[in-house]
């Protein structure tokens, strides 16, 4: 890909571009699609020093190297853990001394779940240790452990077809992997559907892209009315050697040990940081990642790349001495792993504003080599975001895809708010999704570079252009 090189451009003469005046007459925009067109392609200046900055200037790698001392000072960042607590009040203190505005945390209560220890051996036809990774929210084991004969299936359908063969067996999925939102309902639904038919735990093929022998965790769902069994992810390689011995008609026996517990829910904070908006202070382009992980690796890429990119978009538009007509609110999640918690408390929190949020931004499947935006809103909003990333021409990164929705700001868009999120390689990002190996060695600092670049021009530019996205 051909990167250009541009001269930097001072704080003092950014100030001074596309200043605009009011267009508005009774909420209702007057200005033609032209008009608005010209505005945009006046940030050109901008944009070019916004990613001369981040990719050839002083702020290279920054976001990689702060990233890099959270994740390898505080390590993973379960819901409820004291790791989590300690990377909420680093991060506190980091955004204050980086010279954000209106620097806070913000109170909600998160889960608190812990795996234990755990493990899982194939007693029968031969001894093997299997990898588990318990799933989160899953019940423990009795402290014997539960030894069971194994029911392998590929599909909930075979379950159901098979449901009689089922009772008082470990049901192991090896669903094939088509993508992750399609085959991630057996990791969140295998439990429920094993416990329906009578099984005492389940297995699940870890929802992966690739595997080298490790297992991914994640969040499972259990059902109301219907018996909770503890459940796992195990190997794609143990699952299909399992699948492999039972259509030989081989019996397989484990023997399945897991301490999981859940505890009362207990205090957290969503943490907050300004770069306050010099015209119409009150309206608001919010900026986000999750700073909670599994707690298995070191949550590098899930989502430290995307909550470190979005600090990383302010750091850059306060270098440059930039200050958008709109506030630029940077929002560091907690407890995404689990739905969204923190999230939705501060919608439940924030939502009474509504209409002063122009854009919602969420940066959680990855920070590799960015390859265009995902954005969920009006025609007229998405003619608009073509024009911004038009912007980005200088990194070759243009496109403006659909589906823009993220866990931590669906509940927006699902109110009418426009969306967007940051699109890279997803089959790359599922090779090391929720595993021990989402570890900074994951980690680019050149590609962390330019999905920097690219959160602080959309972001800059939506946050101070005159008029806020027009919604449906």
């Amino acid at each position: 890909m051909k990167l250009l090189i541009f001269a930097f451009f001072g704080g003092a003469h950014l100030l001074s571009l596309c200043s605009g005046k009011a267009i508005y007459k009774n909420g209702i925009s007057k200005r033609t699609f032209q008009e608005m067109k010209e505005e945009i392609a006046s940030y050109g200046d901008v944009a070019k020093a916004i990613i001369n900055l981040a990719v050839y200037g002083k702020a290279q790698n920054r976001s990689y190297e702060r990233l890099a001392l959270l994740v390898d000072t505080v390590g993973p960042r379960l819901s409820g853990s004291k790791n989590l607590e300690k990377a909420i009040q680093i991060m506190y203190q980091n955004l204050q001394q980086d010279g954000l505005e209106n620097v806070h945390l913000e109170p909600v209560r998160i889960p608190h779940w812990e795996r234990g220890e755990e493990s899982a051996v194939m007693l029968e036809p031969r001894i093997h240790k299997i990898a588990i990774l318990g799933l989160g929210s899953s019940i423990g084991t009795p402290p014997e452990g539960i030894t069971a004969e194994v029911l392998v299936v590929t599909s909930f359908d075979e379950l159901q077809r098979r449901a009689s063969e089922a009772r008082g067996k470990i049901v192991v999925y090896n669903q094939p992997y088509i993508n992750y939102s399609r085959t991630v309902q057996y990791r969140t639904q295998g439990a429920v559907e094993a416990a329906k038919v009578g099984a005492v735990a389940s297995l699940i093929r870890s929802v992966a892209s690739l595997s080298i022998y490790s297992p991914h965790t994640g969040i499972q769902e259990y059902q109301d009315g219907v018996p909770k069994i503890p459940t796992a992810c195990i190997t794609v390689e143990d699952a299909e050697m399992m699948s492999r011995m039972a259509s030989r008609g081989i019996k397989i026996v484990i023997q399945l040990k897991m301490g999981a517990k859940t505890y009362p829910d207990t205090d957290s904070f969503n943490t907050v940081a300004e770069i306050t908006g010099s015209k119409y202070p009150e309206q608001v382009v919010l900026v986000s990642g999750h700073l909670d992980s599994w707690d298995v690796g070191q949550g590098a890429m899930d989502d430290g790349g995307g909550a470190f990119i979005s600090w990383e978009a302010l750091s850059l538009i306060k270098d440059l001495g930039l200050r958008p007509k709109r506030t630029l609110r940077l929002v560091l999640w907690t407890a995404e792993e689990q739905g969204g918690v923190g999230a939705f408390q501060y919608y439940q929190l924030h939502k009474v504003n509504i209409s002063n949020y122009s854009l919602v931004m969420e940066s959680d499947t990855g920070t590799f080599l960015p390859t265009g935006l995902q954005f969920t809103g009006s025609e007229k909003a998405r003619a608009i975001m073509e024009e911004v990333m038009s912007l980005l021409q200088p990194l070759n990164i243009t496109q403006v895809l659909s589906h823009g929705e993220g866990t931590d700001i669906n509940f927006w868009i699902q109110a009418g708010v426009p969306g967007a999120s940051l699109l890279d390689d997803l089959y790359k990002y599922f090779f090391f999704h929720h595993s021990h190996g989402d570890t900074m060695t994951v980690m680019d600092p050149k590609q962390m570079n330019v999905a920097a670049a690219v959160w602080a021009v959309v972001s800059y530019v939506v946050a101070d252009m005159e008029e806020m996205l027009p919604r449906s």
